[in-house]
């Protein structure tokens, strides 16, 4: 087969939108992510149903998220090479069709190892539809509309797995985890018909060849280093360390393959992107944001439940305000953007997210909840505020003919962000707790202390963010300044 041809940008096969409107494609895709991504934290409140449904421990049980997040880090860096090499709709329909698959199959699921698969046949579908729908957005969406239609985005990016918890606490009322799959599967369903029914495919798929070593060391690489951030919840520190560093090494050895290939013009993650630097500065911030929102994510949960005794449906309502503010602000978020540019946007969200994060390292037995409920809205509507612009401005400054590669790199580091969170605020609060335990300090207190702990590394970690916002300009450099770089 021919080599792709990188260095053109893809016939576009529809006209891109009239100003001030959304394409129907993009709010079709839009829908699809938003129930495919939610499934990536629905399982959290489920654990101690499946744990006596099953016959398994909480360490198994907590596989079905962890593989989730593994598959799609694994999956992702091969989805630049799809997108371009595929039609929109049969990128849609790979996606949608393994997502159904997955779902029909957990809900039928007679053992923990099928359920697992199916947990995994999900991530696969879905680790193609975020790609896809940043890619498509960047194709058909005139450039002084980007910010508000992103703001739409966000809404699935964002949103969908802050109220995932939330959303299964409420299931769960009123049935088993089989439940959580029962009614996500006709919803998809409706959404893939209709997709399906009215998808335009968006550019010219390119033939290309494929570089397998590139896919094993991606997948080896990526996947090894979740699953090694993942053994630092409650498993030994040094195997967590070694299954971390071989990744990390495997990643190296990927990257230089990568290097290679890009001077023949095949590569199957183009790297070029991160020669300019609004997109760089745009993956920083957008990994430390994300490491600080799943890091919440966690220990306000737990916090909740373990110190302050609400049940999993209490917790879901009081997280639930601050999820649906960050989704109901996402599009004015956007129209902002298109108005002012990001650094208006982005620099009070970052400094919002570190007041957030400031203000959880009080918790306490007797916090109020109105508190609480405060700091976790304050956190979701800084995040909106900061997401959006940085994903445009951050997407705005690759070159056309490299979006679907930018787009999966994106993709791929929010799945490394997300478990780097979630292992450093786990393994600092249980390390907290441990040495408190043993000095005879009641579980308890123990643990409260190890949560305040870890919101403090994730208050000092906002820093960082704030810091990294002063770095980005109002508005993305004209992609096209980006010549010559290539070669």
């Amino acid at each position: 087969m021919s080599s792709p041809q990188l260095d053109s940008p893809a016939k576009p096969a529809a006209t891109p939108a009239a100003k001030g409107r959304t394409p129907a494609v993009i709010r079709l895709l839009v829908l699809a992510a938003f129930v495919v991504i939610l499934n990536e934290t629905i399982m959290i409140n489920a654990i101690p149903g499946l744990m006596s449904a099953l016959h398994i421990s909480e360490q198994t049980a907590q596989w079905l998220s962890t593989a989730f997040m593994l598959t799609m880090a694994a999956v992702i860096p091969a989805t630049g090479w799809f997108l371009q090499r595929v039609t929109t709709r049969r990128a849609y329909a790979t996606a949608m069709g393994l997502f159904l698959l997955g779902t029909a199959l957990a809900i039928v699921a007679p053992s923990f190892e099928v359920l697992l698969g199916a947990r995994i046949i999900q991530a696969a579908g879905t680790a193609v539809m975020m790609p896809l729908l940043m890619t498509t957005l960047m194709r058909v969406v005139p450039e002084e509309d980007r910010g508000r239609v992103m703001g739409n985005v966000t809404l699935a990016m964002s949103v969908a797995p802050a109220m995932g918890p939330a959303v299964s606490g409420v299931i769960l009322q009123f049935g088993s985890w089989r439940m959580l799959f029962v009614v996500v599967l006709p919803i998809a369903a409706l959404i893939t018909w209709g997709g399906l029914k009215r998808l335009e495919d968006i550019g010219e798929p390119q033939a290309s060849s494929i570089d397998w070593f590139s896919v094993l060391s991606a997948a080896a690489g990526f996947g090894g280093l979740v699953y090694g951030l993942s053994r630092f919840e409650g498993g030994d520190v040094r195997v967590a360390v070694a299954i971390v560093t071989a990744g990390l090494v495997t990643i190296a050895v990927f990257v230089v393959r990568q290097l290679s290939l890009q001077k023949r013009g095949v590569p199957l993650l183009d790297l070029r992107t991160l020669r300019q630097r609004t997109y760089t500065v745009a993956l920083i911030l957008m990994s430390l944001a994300f490491m600080a929102m799943l890091g919440s994510m966690i220990l306000l949960p737990l916090y909740l439940q373990s110190v302050r005794g609400l049940s999993a449906l209490e917790t879901g309502l009081l997280v639930m305000p601050g999820g649906l503010a960050m989704g109901l602000l996402g599009p004015t978020v956007g129209r902002l953007f298109d108005k002012y540019g990001g650094r208006v946007l982005v620099i009070p969200g970052a400094i919002g997210i570190m007041l957030a994060l400031t203000g959880f390292t009080q918790v306490s037995m007797t916090m109020p909840y109105w508190q609480i409920l405060g700091l976790h809205a304050l956190l979701m509507v800084s995040l909106a505020a900061t997401f959006t612009p940085v994903f445009t401005l951050g997407l705005g400054a690759v070159p056309p003919h490299l979006y679907s590669h930018g787009s999966s790199i994106l993709s791929t580091l929010q799945q490394v962000a997300a478990a780097f969170g979630t292992a450093l605020v786990v393994t600092v609060m249980s390390a907290r707790a441990d040495a408190l335990t043993s000095a005879g300090v009641a579980d308890t207190l123990a643990t409260l202390d190890g949560m305040r702990l870890a919101f403090i590394i994730g208050a000092v970690l906002s820093v960082a963010v704030v810091i990294t916002a002063l770095l980005l300009p109002a508005r993305a450099a004209n992609a096209g300044e980006f010549k010559g770089i290539g070669h």
